[in-house]
């Protein structure tokens, strides 16, 4: 004879239901609006936070120095700048149209910060090994055109990446000019320069 098929319900289905009896589900006051997560976002992931997003590079100036008179006295100063190769273009014409001529340009390798790093150059980028090709200008100039130099190298040759470059600040006791043998200002200054810049400006 045949068994009579079992009316009796699984013990895992009463459950269900008596907790949903118990516990029952409430809509949501808006179901076209969605659900917002910031209040248990916590609980739901671990506490994890949104990462905040990267601020603008700010433009930058020379830092004036919190002791006064840190630089030697000197009538002359020589500006060293290492810098990244393809911003030189770009500095040098900066320094041209403050008249700033007498630049004096070098190829050089090294490493400080950036070493071992991925150099950026067109959107592409490459490393090659520990020492990076830069450029070193050398500038002898009045100490009343110091910030000014400074402020336009800054200005022209900044990324705002690591490997933008270093600034040295030299002083210098003389300049001699080897085909006339002059001295101080007069073997300084080159025609058409700053000084004759400023010069014009003031006579109009």
């Amino acid at each position: 004879m045949a068994a009579a098929p079992s009316t009796a319900r699984p013990r895992a289905l009463d459950a269900i239901a008596s907790s949903s009896l118990t516990n029952p589900v409430l809509p949501l006051s808006n179901p076209k609006k969605p659900l917002s997560f910031s209040s248990r976002a916590p609980q739901l992931f671990g506490g994890l936070r949104r990462a905040p997003r990267p601020q603008l590079v700010p433009i930058i100036r020379s830092q004036s120095s919190p002791i006064p008179d840190y630089v030697p006295d000197s009538k002359f100063y020589k500006i060293e700048a290492v810098l990244r190769p393809w911003r030189v273009p770009h500095v040098s014409s900066g320094l041209l149209q403050m008249g700033i001529r007498g630049v004096t340009v070098s190829d050089v390798r090294g490493f400080g910060a950036q070493g071992g790093s991925t150099e950026r150059h067109g959107g592409s980028e490459f490393s090659e090994d520990k020492f990076i090709s830069k450029v070193k200008m050398e500038i002898v100039i009045c100490k009343e055109q110091v910030e000014a130099v400074i402020n336009k190298i800054i200005e022209e040759a900044r990324t705002g990446e690591i490997g933008d470059g270093k600034i040295f600040l030299i002083p210098v006791s003389d300049v001699i000019r080897v085909r006339t043998g002059e001295r101080g200002e007069m073997a300084e200054r080159m025609n058409g320069g700053h000084a004759d810049m400023t010069a014009s400006v003031a006579s109009k």
